[in-house]
């Protein structure tokens, strides 16, 4: 089974043309992986973006995410399948829980049992969750089994790293997927990526997804600018040398930048 691949395009708060534009310039340079979600209402924006591509869909990992609203055993599939309409494919890479229930209004093992039937359907590869805190995801191991969850995807980057969930997740067998890991932008104004990024004659965007990746996340940043886009790719390529990775390690300050009223869980 394909492995989530280490750097893809995040689409969240594109929308329209902007999600068409984005899409298209990330695909022409050779990005492979798109993430989406139902409440991003994108999902047809980046269907017809790939659909206009041209790129063959066994060569892309798509993923998309199931609202709350959806997490019923009798809603997930149904909801799923207009995901999949809107994106103009026969199955999904991966699907995500996007948020835990609110209040457990729903059971976690029924929401799973839902996305395990869509497995089996062929409508998704494979199932994960997002914003999950240590004890929901190792709830979600436990009810799924044994490498059946793909993937948590949590807000992390250097103000917020999250070590204690990575750690969960690792020992759980879950890759973390890190979103929001330039923080809006603004840790690339730290001075300690600035002055790591002169000294790598990188950027300082670059920097810091250097360091996520380093640290073995998979990573989703996104961007409606070509340079942009293609400086991102770059950060494959740059090391960051143990010092600089301890110098990235202080600067966390448990700053999150991701905290809905109602929605978000007693995180960790």
């Amino acid at each position: 089974m394909q492995a989530i691949p280490r750097l893809g395009l995040g689409t969240f708060r594109l929308k329209g043309q902007a999600a068409i534009d984005s899409v298209s310039t990330a695909l022409a340079l050779g990005y492979r992986a798109m993430d989406t979600a139902q409440i991003y209402d994108n999902e047809e924006a980046v269907g017809q973006a790939i659909a206009d591509s041209g790129v063959a869909r066994e060569e892309l990992f798509l993923t998309t995410k199931i609202w709350t609203e959806h997490l019923s055993r009798d809603a997930l599939i149904p909801s799923l399948k207009e995901s999949l309409r809107k994106l103009r494919t026969g199955h999904v890479d991966l699907t995500l829980i996007h948020w835990p229930s609110p209040n457990a209004a729903v059971p976690l093992e029924a929401t799973l049992q839902a996305l395990a039937e869509a497995r089996r359907e062929g409508l998704t590869r494979r199932i994960g969750v997002s914003n999950f805190t240590m004890d929901l995801m190792r709830q979600a191991v436990a009810l799924a089994g044994p490498g059946e969850i793909a993937t948590n995807q949590v807000e992390l980057h250097p103000y917020l790293q999250n070590r204690a969930v990575a750690q969960a997740a690792q020992a759980a067998g879950v890759q973390i997927t890190s979103y929001m890991t330039l923080g809006y932008g603004k840790v690339l104004q730290d001075p300690v990526i600035q002055a790591l990024a002169q000294r790598h004659r990188a950027t300082p965007a670059q920097v810091v997804l250097a360091w996520a990746l380093q640290l073995g996340h998979a990573l989703i940043p996104s961007s409606t600018q070509r340079e942009h886009l293609a400086s991102n790719l770059r950060a494959t390529a740059l090391r960051l040398s143990d010092d600089d990775m301890a110098a990235m390690a202080a600067l966390d300050r448990g700053e999150r930048l991701v905290d809905p009223q109602g929605l978000a869980p007693r995180w960790d």
